[in-house]
Parts: C-alpha cells; sequence; structure tokens
C-alpha cells in the first residue's frame, strides 16, 4: 500500500467534485470588480443563516476572529472570566486572552469529550461573563442544561461551532441556541472554504449589527469610525465558494455518517473505545475519534501501511508554552490530558470511498493485533 492510499483528508477531491460550479462562481466574483463585502458575502451570509435557523449571520476573516469579535460584542474585557473546554482547540482559549479576560477550563464529558454542564457551574465565579462550549468533532455539546445556567445566573452563551456545520441538538440545527455562535470555514471543516474564512450567526439583531461594525474598523458609515474596531471581513471569493459548497453540505455530511455507521459496527470487536453519540445529538462527524492504548505506536503503524490519522488534540491548552506563565498551567485537568494521550482521528472525509475506510479498519486491526 502507497503512502498516499488513505489520506487523512483529499481536499483537492473535493475540489474536482464541484469544479465546475466552484470556477463559476469565483469568475463571476473576479468579473464583478466588487472584492470586499458586497452583494456576494451579503447572500452568502443570508444563506447560511436560513441553513442554521439563525436571523442574522455576519462572515468574518476566520473562525478565531469569530470568537473574538463575539466576545467583544458582548464587552468582555480585562477582570472578567469565560468558562471554556479543558478539551480544545487552543482558539477558543485565545479569543478570550485576545480580550484580556481569563480562560477557566472546565474538564469535559468523559465519554463525548465535549464540555461536561455538571462540572460548569462549580466554576461560575463573581467575574464570569460566558460560557463557551464546543461542538467538538461535529457532535453538539449539552446546550439546555448551560443556557438554563446562563439565565439563572445572568451570564451570555457563546457557542463555538467551528466543526459542527449541519449538527442538530434535539432536533433543531445549531445556528441560534446561545447568543452567539462562532464559526470556521478553514478548508478542512465540514463547510470549508478555499483559504481562512468564518462567521458569527444569532437571533439577536442589535449583537449583529455590532459585530458588522466591529469587522470593519468599527465602521458603520464610510470613515465613520463608532469605536476601534478590527479588519476581519469575509472575502467574497471565498464566499461564493462557500455558497456553492452549502448546496452540497447535507449530501456531504451524509457520506460522513454512513462512514462513521460503518466504522462503527467494523471496529466494535476491536480493543479501542469508539465514539459515544447522546440520544438528542445528531453529529456531522466532522472527526472520528477514537481512544487507544499505545496510540502513538499504532498511529505509526498506520502510517507505515498508507493511512493517514491525525490527533485531535495532542496538547491541552493548559499544557502549551502560551500558557505556561498563567493560573490555567497548574490546574488539575485529568480528563483533558488523558484524552490526548489517547485519542486518534481516523479518515472521514466526504469524498472517501468505502474501499479506503476498509483499508483504514484493515489497517487499524493489523495495528493492534
Amino acid at each position: 500500500m502507497s503512502s498516499s492510499a488513505v489520506p487523512f483528508l483529499d481536499l483537492k477531491a473535493a475540489y474536482l467534485e464541484l469544479k465546475p460550479e466552484i470556477d463559476e462562481a469565483v469568475a463571476r466574483v473576479l468579473d464583478s470588480g466588487w472584492y470586499i463585502l458586497g452583494e456576494e458575502v451579503e447572500a452568502f451570509e443570508a444563506e447560511f443563516a436560513a441553513y442554521g435557523g439563525s436571523r442574522h449571520c455576519v462572515g468574518v476573516a476566520n473562525g478565531l476572529d469569530a470568537l473574538h469579535l463575539a466576545l467583544r460584542a458582548l464587552d468582555v474585557g480585562p477582570g472578567d472570566e469565560v468558562i471554556v473546554p479543558s478539551n480544545t482547540y487552543i482558539a477558543t482559549w485565545l479569543a478570550v486572552s485576545q480580550c484580556g479576560a481569563t480562560p477557566v477550563p472546565v474538564e469535559p464529558d468523559p465519554l463525548t469529550h465535549n464540555l461536561d454542564p455538571a462540572r460548569v457551574a462549580a466554576a461560575i465565579t463573581p467575574r464570569t461573563r460566558v460560557l463557551m462550549p464546543v461542538h467538538l468533532y461535529g457532535q453538539p455539546a449539552d446546550l439546555d442544561p448551560l443556557l438554563a445556567l446562563a439565565r439563572e445566573r445572568g451570564l451570555r452563551v457563546v457557542e463555538d461551532a467551528a466543526q459542527a456545520h449541519g449538527a442538530r441538538y434535539r432536533g433543531r440545527r445549531i445556528g441560534a441556541h446561545g447568543d452567539l455562535v462562532a464559526w470556521s470555514f478553514y478548508p478542512g471543516k465540514n463547510l470549508g472554504a478555499l483559504g481562512d474564512a468564518g462567521a458569527l450567526t444569532t437571533d439577536d439583531a442589535v449583537l449583529a449589527e455590532r459585530l458588522r461594525a466591529l469587522r470593519n474598523y468599527g465602521s458603520r458609515v464610510k470613515y465613520v469610525n463608532d469605536e476601534a474596531g478590527w479588519n476581519s471581513r469575509l472575502d467574497p471569493l471565498q464566499a461564493a465558494a462557500l455558497r456553492v459548497k452549502l448546496r452540497h453540505l447535507d449530501a456531504w455530511n451524509a457520506r460522513r455518517t454512513a462512514l462513521a455507521a460503518y466504522y462503527d459496527e467494523a471496529l466494535a470487536p476491536l480493543d479501542l473505545v469508539r465514539p459515544v453519540v447522546p440520544d438528542w445529538a445528531e453529529p456531522v462527524w466532522h472527526l472520528y475519534v477514537v481512544q487507544l492504548d499505545r496510540r502513538d505506536a499504532v498511529q505509526r503503524e498506520l502510517a507505515a501501511r498508507g493511512v493517514g490519522s491525525l490527533i485531535h488534540y495532542p496538547i491541552p491548552p493548559h499544557r502549551q508554552r502560551a500558557y505556561a506563565q498563567t493560573a490555567a498551567a497548574a490546574a488539575h485537568l485529568p480528563i483533558a490530558e488523558r484524552l490526548a494521550d489517547r485519542v486518534l482521528s481516523l479518515p472521514i472525509g466526504p469524498q472517501l470511498e468505502r474501499r479506503g475506510a476498509e483499508a483504514v479498519v484493515d489497517a487499524l486491526r493489523a495495528a493492534l493485533a
């Protein structure tokens, strides 16, 4: 088996599948002569808001900016605390730090790997302003208890949905459960652009209007700046590509779901821990993450057999050098640390064919033998 027999994700194949539509969309933008914001961005914002069941969508430059600007729109700043998962990509934490606020990590449910609502209440202090659950791996976090807790304590909820395009919580698509929902359209996401891109969705018209100003130098009218904003605008070229891919998102998510079902059945006899999905969750399988003993050795064996895999994530945020001088560095977070030592993400992209998934299972079976 060659070294590229089963790549972790094939972005070129995704482009080639939609090449005529994407090329036409990009050419349309180039021909328009309008290259910042404008009608293409507005069209995508309307379409993505409708898709997720929110009233408003504001396109920004990337997923980290989406998280950061969400907190800025809620006036989070120095002295404030934001509750974040201990087990997440570091961008969730960085958005808090960029505001001068303090990320307060809370451990995940060891079965779902998502923020554990039962642990959140104990982490709330008088300085807490926001709860920031992450819909990790494309599986919704348990939102109802978090939303109830936020209402009870006068807090806001910002959802990090960077991996959850199309996922449903209790039958309703992720998009406007919390005050704001932050999205990444990084190329490898379920809804991926051709470069960096992001957005925020909300039902709150006041927050949406402020975000449109914050992403554009704090300006609503050209050369009139109401506050100190940022330059974080969704590019029309990316918006055009995203409009194409949005039309195919449900079908591509269905392919991921079929692959996950195959993995669930085929991997059942093996000595590993498969993903756990609560009854109320409809994940979109951005990642299919198993837990293994001897994870690193198994990953090397898979690579030798031509199967790509990744670790999401090998170092928890509180163990990163970026947070070495903060109180979080001393936090006792054994669940996040154990997951970091054991998790392995298997190929599950929508362009992966059944025979490729079978090759993954065969390689994993051999590696565990």
